[in-house]
């Protein structure tokens, strides 16, 4: 099959790698109607993360069922199905506290921008759509993958509540999807930390009520002039540099907690400021299985339309220039045809 593999920094391409087959009984097969770059795909890409030359990349997928282990009742060939960028059995004792990010039987989706993909827990792991979902409804389901739940995570980690202040610290599309969470969620003031006007436009379509430009200290007094110098209630930290965590440390309210999602690079916490103010961390890699029959009620409900965050789509032959456009920050978010 045709697969986006990598190479090196900044070395993307589409290679011709070996089909992916049922290994276990747990496992399924996937052809993938669409895939997409997550942000932090960019890790790699950038040289940050070591790769092993070859490898297929890409954690985001819908698609139709081609085959299924023995094991897999649930599910047959030519059911649509979303994929969670990490699988799960969904029922060993992690899974059922609501850690499927920590399953016993942990897997991931390894070629999601591609022809094909194996699921390694397929019973437990995909979430059927009930049929092939309108083209344009497609974006926001495949939001369900990762991102929208991956944010969601990031607002429920942070304690956003009703008729509080929720601050994101992050403008990619982790981010904007936490915007939307910390709406649907009941927060009655959102702050958007975010520079680019294409993604500011996103933010407030999503809910955001006010947006701040400035970095740094400037940032850290203009959420405190918007919170009347309380700070914020909860922040969802969607980013994952020393910077943004020390933001996120910076304008949380004494006895509030940070959610954080981004993949953490760099990072060293204010472990003093969250002893002495009683702030809390929590969050993580998302539960996505967690999530995902909510979320996608609400997307197939259209109470949410996540997949405005995808504002570019390649077919599969130019993956890498969706590399370039989100490394270069002129794509939010860039879907995947194969």
């Amino acid at each position: 099959m045709r697969a986006t593999t990598i190479h090196g920094t900044r070395d993307i391409r589409v290679s011709n790698v070996p089909d992916p087959a049922i290994e276990a009984p747990t496992d399924a097969v996937v052809r993938v109607v669409a895939g997409c770059i997550c942000g932090s795909d960019l890790w790699p890409y950038r040289g940050e993360n070591p790769i092993t030359a070859g490898d297929t990349i890409g954690h985001e997928c819908v698609g139709i069922v081609e085959e299924v282990g023995a094991d897999v009742r649930s599910f047959r060939p030519g059911d649509f199905v979303v994929v969670p960028f990490d699988h799960c059995d969904n029922t060993c004792p992690h899974c059922l506290a609501g850690a499927h990010n920590a399953c016993v039987n942990l897997g991931f989706t390894a070629s999601g921008q591609a022809e094909y993909t194996r699921v390694t827990q397929a019973e437990g792991s995909m979430v059927t759509t009930g049929g092939v979902p309108d083209a344009a409804l497609l974006p926001s389901v495949l939001s369900i993958s990762d991102v929208m739940p991956t944010g969601w995570h990031a607002a429920v980690s942070a304690g956003v509540r009703e008729g509080g202040t929720a601050v994101v610290v992050g403008d990619g599309a982790v981010g904007l999807c936490g915007v939307l969470a910390a709406r649907v969620l009941g927060a009655e003031k959102i702050v958007a930390m975010s520079r680019h006007e294409p993604r500011q436009e996103i933010a407030r379509a999503f809910g955001a009520t006010h947006v701040v430009a400035e970095r740094g200290d400037e940032g850290v007094e203009a959420i405190m002039e918007i919170t009347g110098g309380v700070g914020a209630d909860a922040v969802l930290e969607c980013v994952g540099t020393g910077q943004s965590i020390e933001t996120a440390f910076s304008i949380a309210r004494p006895g509030s907690t940070v959610g954080f999602v981004g993949v953490p690079h760099g990072v060293e916490l204010p472990v003093r400021r969250m002893f002495q103010k009683n702030i809390g961390l929590a969050g993580g890699m998302a539960p996505t299985r967690r999530y995902m029959p909510e979320l996608l009620a609400l997307v197939l409900d259209g109470t949410i339309e996540p997949g405005r965050v995808f504002d570019s789509t390649v077919p599969l032959d130019d993956v890498a220039e969706g590399y370039r456009a989100m490394d270069e920050r002129r794509a939010v978010k860039v879907l995947v045809e194969p």
